[in-house]
């Protein structure tokens, strides 16, 4: 199923029932596994592995060289889980040699119009991307999050998972599993109740998350001081636990807050 205007090297390395539509180029090194479909003059470059039933719209360029001065050419990758839908003029990077030397996409992820993910970025199942949003280099995104329309991430921030971003939100913070963030330099509004919700959260694991989210920052002390005194009242609770193992992992950047009332 590959249509005769398509422009496929002798050296890819496709799976079963590919289909590649009108004007696509597909390079040496390329891998595509079974079931991917190229729609129309979609290009995929470099050293990338495109996941099977992955389905990939008109011009979007996966693969070509990082946007990144200090790249020479050297040989990194980009892995791209199964059963992603990314649509017209996305684009995605592989990785560089001050990085992991790989860009990695999860499985089950939408990215819509637009959307960028940037060079050694390293992102989650069930990730969504709305229309232009962006991710800049070395961003780590966990698995469920939604980043709003418009959105800019900044370089080397984690977004923990089920997080949700605001539409053209500026993020410069890393932001905490399950949190809402929003704001054209993006605060913590809250958690993303909604969408926990929808995930199968029951009642009493909002209630649990709510009581942990205003300990940890809706007090007095320092975060240190927030972070153990949540810690020892929710011992036996994984994913209270969870929020506070990311917020004491070792980063460039501290963890987006709340706004502070005046």
């Amino acid at each position: 199923m590959i249509h005769p205007s398509a422009v496929i090297s002798e050296k890819a390395t496709l799976g079963k029932d590919v289909k590649i539509g009108p004007f696509c180029v597909v390079g040496d090194n390329v891998t595509l596994g079974d079931g991917v479909e190229l729609k129309s003059h979609v290009v995929v470059e470099g050293y990338t592995t495109v996941g099977e039933e992955t389905k990939i719209f008109p011009f979007a360029s996966i693969g070509h060289a990082p946007q990144d001065l200090k790249y020479a050419g050297e040989k990194t990758t980009l892995e791209i889980g199964c059963r992603n839908v990314i649509r017209e003029h996305v684009t995605m990077n592989p990785g560089t040699v001050t990085g992991n030397a790989k860009t990695v996409i999860g499985d089950n992820c939408l990215f819509m119009m637009g959307a960028h993910v940037a060079h050694d970025c390293v992102v989650g199942n069930n990730v969504i991307m709305a229309n232009n949003a962006t991710i800049a280099g070395h961003v780590e995104v966990g698995d469920f999050v939604i980043i709003g329309g418009l959105s800019a991430v900044h370089q080397f921030i984690r977004i923990g998972s089920h997080a949700i971003i605001g539409g053209m939100s500026g993020v410069e913070s890393n932001v905490i599993p399950y949190g809402r963030v929003k704001g054209e330099r993006a605060s913590l509004a809250g958690l993303n109740l909604i969408g926990l919700e929808r995930r199968g959260f029951t009642k009493p694991d909002l209630k649990d998350l709510q009581k942990a989210f205003n300990m940890l920052f809706l007090g007095s002390d320092t975060l240190d001081q927030r972070i153990e005194k949540t810690r020892a009242a929710f011992h036996d609770n994984e994913t209270v636990q969870l929020l506070l193992h990311f917020a004491q992992e070792p980063s460039k950047f501290p963890l987006c807050q709340p706004t502070k009332k005046k």
